[in-house]
């Protein structure tokens, strides 16, 4: 088995980095996307910002307004049957 192919790039004087073409089509970074740059103990790591921004479950419980009294569980997984039936009869 062959080595991987050590890929390098420039620093400009602007402070610019090039990623190479096959790192990006590999990751599917196209021009302007955004990525989130860290400092690590190995290096700086690179990943695409977040499409949404990180939530707890605590930030969004009980968002949702509901009235009436609280489904039970066979209610709910009733619900939930009814609707994959209702999404997947015409497959």
């Amino acid at each position: 088995m062959s080595k991987p192919e050590r890929l390098t790039t420039t620093v400009s004087t602007k402070g610019q980095v090039i990623l190479p073409k096959a790192i990006r089509q590999a990751l599917h970074w196209e021009a302007g996307m955004r990525l989130v740059v860290e400092n690590t103990p190995e290096g700086v790591l690179l990943k695409p910002v977040p499409a949404f921004a990180e939530t707890r479950p605590e930030d969004v419980f009980g968002r949702l307004a509901h009235e009436g009294p609280p489904k039970s569980l066979a209610e709910m997984e009733a619900g939930v049957l009814a609707e994959a039936k209702r999404r997947h009869a015409g497959d």
